[in-house]
């Protein structure tokens, strides 16, 4: 039973069909046909109630990968990756932001970050930014407000995947900039988060991953939906160095 938030390339739904896509869905698939078990797709929850769905039974697994950190992992188990996100600071195109020299100078009472309550950009700017204002939208909104909130000047910079902006960017191209720098704000693990306490389903659902991602199907589908080339990392296979 899975529980599911829009969020892609994750997860999809067509408007006319509500059809489910994206990569954690055609994965999660693949590793029911493999283990012999049938997925149902029980609810399409949010940010914000995702976790809470977890803990009540509602469903066994949220099947849009999603990334894990402190807040979450207190209530609740992860496996492992089935890609990793890199996260970079964006601005609007021609914004003055682009003349900085580094992204520490983003850290200043004169500028103002987009983010989700108590989500990664909100913990990024509380760690790195601490004195540039904060103007956070409610749990229930999707990634890619961020980007529209810093696009039509409300804000000055958010922090989100390159996958996010190249999917913004293909009916707006050039409105977004990335600030220079060659490194990562951060680099984050995308899991399905599961309830604590099940070893033995996450040991299970972990060996499917392992077949999937040594025998290359999950790399197959990672190019299917990835926005653009490179903006999603692959898990290292173990032989190789």
């Amino acid at each position: 039973r899975c529980g599911y938030v829009l969020d892609p390339p994750g997860c999809l739904k067509d408007p006319n069909t509500r059809k489910l896509s994206g990569i954690g869905v055609e994965v999660i698939q693949l590793v029911g046909r493999n283990l012999g078990l049938k997925v149902e797709w029980t609810a399409e929850v949010d940010w914000g109630s995702m976790i809470a769905g977890l803990e009540s039974g509602r469903y066994d697994i949220i099947a849009t990968p999603i990334w894990p950190n402190a807040s979450r992992a207190r209530v609740t188990d992860f496996t492992r990756p089935l890609y990793f996100s890199p996260v970079f600071a964006y601005v609007k195109s021609g914004s003055k932001l682009m003349q900085l020299k580094n992204l520490a100078e983003l850290n200043a009472t004169n500028y103002t970050i987009a983010s989700i309550d108590g989500a990664t950009p909100e913990v990024i700017a509380r760690e790195d930014f601490p004195k540039a204002k904060l103007l956070s939208l409610p749990q229930q909104c999707e990634i890619s407000q961020l980007v529209l909130t810093v696009s039509s000047g409300k804000a000055d910079a958010t922090f989100v995947e390159p996958a996010v902006v190249a999917a913004y960017s293909k009916s707006n191209p050039g409105v977004m900039a990335r600030l220079p720098g060659d490194e990562p704000v951060r680099v984050f693990p995308d899991c399905w988060a599961i309830k604590r306490g099940q070893m033995e389903f996450k040991s299970m659902i972990n060996n499917s991953l392992d077949q999937l991602i040594n025998g290359g199907a999950i790399n197959k589908i990672i190019c299917k939906y990835e926005p653009a080339p490179g903006t999603l990392l692959r898990v290292s296979l173990p032989y190789q160095r």
